[in-house]
């Protein structure tokens, strides 16, 4: 399997912080050229490799790491998803309900990244918490995960124990 963060953000470099802590090599992106943030990369670990986003979306797992209303561009990138699993760490905050059709954000998400697999975590944590090492104060990190597809789900909670669980 091979990762990558879509958002480079607080919660994108807070997440990649907790992969680099863990030896997991994840690619970074931003809607900006990787050279803008390489030393922001670099400066987390050499596990961080910052690329353009039609790269990084080649991974497997993607971590939708940007604010809500930057998902539909993200998702222009690719004319299908299909066999794509995609973390949505987003929240749609300040989103009128109307803008969202009387759907879960989730759902609006998932039509946007058509044909992928669709797992709704880590948004319930914030920057500075997810940013900590758990280990440090011998606790571990809870994730809270839902997803329509088990198997997903199951991959997705066995990424979080190794990568921001683990103690």
């Amino acid at each position: 399997m091979n990762y990558a963060i879509v958002g480079f953000g607080n919660i994108g470099q807070a997440l990649a912080k907790a992969f680099a802590r863990n030896g997991i090599e994840v690619s970074v992106t931003t809607t900006r050229d990787p050279e803008s943030f390489a030393a922001d990369a670099a400066a987390i670990g050499p596990t961080i490799i910052p690329k353009k986003l039609a790269e990084a979306i080649k991974a497997d797992i993607i971590f939708l790491a940007v604010r809500f209303e930057a998902h539909p561009n993200v998702a222009k990138a690719l004319p299908t998803w299909q066999g794509k699993t995609i973390i949505n760490v987003t929240n749609a905050y300040g989103v009128p309900p109307e803008e969202l059709g009387g759907q879960p954000s989730s759902k609006f998400i998932a039509q946007a990244f058509s044909g992928a697999k669709l797992v709704k975590g880590f948004n319930h944590l914030v920057a500075p918490v997810l940013d900590q090492d758990p280990a440090v104060h011998g606790g571990r990190r809870v994730v809270f995960l839902a997803s329509d597809d088990d198997a997903a789900a199951t991959r997705i909670g066995e990424l979080a124990e190794i990568s921001v669980s683990r103690r």
